[in-house]
């Protein structure tokens, strides 16, 4: 009987990681939760997402980031689609997120295609953790176990989002921190900031990098200096230079020939603790893929603490 080949068995490990990490989904997560009182909504949502992506690539980057940033402030509970009230302040206006995450109207129109056939029943933050599943494998990246039965916050944390989300200057040992105080590995987080391969960042995240580090590949600097002054501004730059709408490797390839566009990219692959792992993940874009879809089931399972109150929003910008 023949062995199995080296590609078999990589496979397979990359499967049981996936698998290693839901089981870390607290046990009131499950893939089923909707089974029985929603059973077309992997099919609404994925249609939904498909469609939206067609008409704009960058829509699987926008909603994306929306689930990264819900899930460091107060775990995954929908807190950053609302909009303030004289309670709390909105986490749209926190720093990382003002003028910056977009996607918002997108997960409305999501909402309500799910509530017009299951309504109130399908919480926000779970419609939100599906359409990042679902824009990721509309680029080519890899699928995962979505895990559902989240319940929406019932308060916003602008705060929490200022201080704990990461940022594009953050050096690593704090990106280490941040993650870290999420429950989350440096494994884990390098695979996360894959997430990169279809965003795009604006001048005034990227400025410091281009115009202060000496981390940077010439040409790339001057490349980027050409639409991006010292003082910062709007315009906009791929990420991932080589395939920005492609959900791939090739973030960790501009790593490697140092055209990381922002200082936080560029300080995993700096002479520190991640060197090692990100030159992997570029050669290798299925243990990048398989790390990334673990990583994607361990943010997911992060949730307010047991005891928590919380609602299935009806509109995802306010309360009941």
């Amino acid at each position: 009987m023949a062995s199995p080949s080296s590609s078999m068995i990589h496979r397979l490990l990359l499967a049981l990681s996936v698998v290693s990490a839901a089981v870390l989904v607290s046990g009131h997560l499950s893939p089923e939760f909707y089974a029985a009182k929603c059973p077309n909504l992997r099919n609404i949502v994925r249609s939904a997402m498909a469609e939206a992506v067609r008409q704009n690539p960058r829509n699987a980057a926008f909603v994306l980031r929306l689930f990264f940033h819900d899930c460091f402030v107060n775990g995954c509970d929908a807190s950053i689609l609302l909009d303030g009230t004289a309670a709390f302040a909105s986490e749209k206006f926190a720093n990382p997120n003002n003028n910056s995450a977009h996607g918002f109207e997108l997960i409305d129109a999501i909402k309500a295609r799910v509530e017009a056939e299951c309504p109130a029943t399908v919480s926000c933050a779970d419609v939100l953790a599906l359409s990042a599943h679902d824009g990721v494998a509309s680029l080519g990246g890899p699928t995962w176990t979505v895990q559902l039965g989240r319940r929406d916050s019932v308060a916003a944390y602008q705060a929490a989002a200022n201080r704990e989300i990461p940022a594009p200057f953050n050096d690593l040992s704090k990106l280490i921190s941040l993650f870290r105080d999420k429950g989350l590995s440096p494994r884990d987080m390098t695979a996360l900031s894959g997430g990169h391969t279809i965003g795009l960042a604006q001048c005034s995240n990227f400025a410091a990098h281009i115009y202060n580090d000496c981390n940077a590949d010439p040409s790339f600097v001057a490349s980027r200096r050409r639409i991006c002054s010292p003082d910062g501004g709007g315009n906009l730059a791929p990420i991932d230079s080589e395939t920005p709408f492609r959900f791939d490797n090739a973030y960790y390839r501009g790593l490697v020939a140092r055209r990381g566009l922002l200082h936080s990219d560029q300080e995993l692959l700096n002479g520190g603790s991640q060197d090692a792992l990100v030159r992997q993940y570029s050669a290798d874009g299925e243990a990048f893929a398989g790390d990334f879809a673990a990583a994607m089931v361990k943010m997911g399972a992060l949730s307010p603490r047991p005891g928590t109150t919380g609602e299935v929003r009806l509109k995802c910008s306010k309360l009941n």
